[in-house]
């Protein structure tokens, strides 16, 4: 499947020997990428050498790899591993079987949906390189950027707000579950805050 112009294509085989050169972490988790990664190929190089897109102030080129999966749960520390091993920018092709998956990482890993593998399409975004690669980020996490906020700034807030979001359900169910009044009464009081406080967030979100 062809995701990018013919001009940016590369196909060639990255060994796992080869990444793990320079490895001197733990053998478990050379075993642990093992099981889950069959095979890598780095797909395409997309630069301004080989698109008639012009690079950026951070960005001049980023690779995209075509990652073979032994299992659909893989364990997602092992792609974040292949960015820090290659220290490059890196777009993932994830496909498992039949289906598909693209993934990028920035500041954490971020993942579309799986698709069926013919069915999973891209578009190269931006009037420079910069800008394509913020949008790659963009569309692959599914992230909506509100107007005078930084991508950066906006996945903090969303960040944040999960955060403030998964506290809450931890202190309702607890709420749900409390039988003294005095304990569940501050529970609620508990809630309330974070509650007024992923509001803040979410202001600031729609400014």
């Amino acid at each position: 499947m062809q995701l990018f112009p013919s001009s940016t294509i590369i196909n060639k085989t990255l060994s796992k020997k080869a990444l793990f050169g320079n490895y001197d972490g733990s053998p478990v988790t050379k075993e642990k990428f093992d099981a889950d990664i069959s095979k890598i190929v780095i797909a395409y190089e997309v630069s301004s050498l080989t698109t008639p897109i012009d690079k950026g102030l951070e960005v001049s080129s980023f690779f995209v790899l075509n990652v073979t999966l032994k299992r659909k749960n893989f364990d997602e520390k092992n792609i974040v591993l292949i960015s820090r091993l290659i220290n490059q920018k890196l777009l993932f092709f994830l496909e498992y079987n039949d289906k598909a998956k693209l993934a990028v990482y920035h500041t954490k890993l971020f993942q579309s949906d799986w698709y069926p593998k013919d069915k999973l399409t891209f578009e190269l975004l931006g009037s420079n390189l910069d800008a394509v690669w913020e949008d790659i980020i963009i569309q692959v996490g599914n992230i909506t950027v509100k107007p005078g906020i930084t991508l950066d700034e906006q996945i903090k807030i969303n960040e944040e707000c999960d955060k403030l979001l998964h506290q809450i359900e931890v202190l309702e169910r607890k709420a749900r579950a409390e039988k003294q009044p005095k304990k569940k009464f501050e529970l609620v009081q508990e809630i309330r805050i974070l509650e007024n406080k992923k509001m803040c967030y979410e202001q600031t979100n729609q400014n």
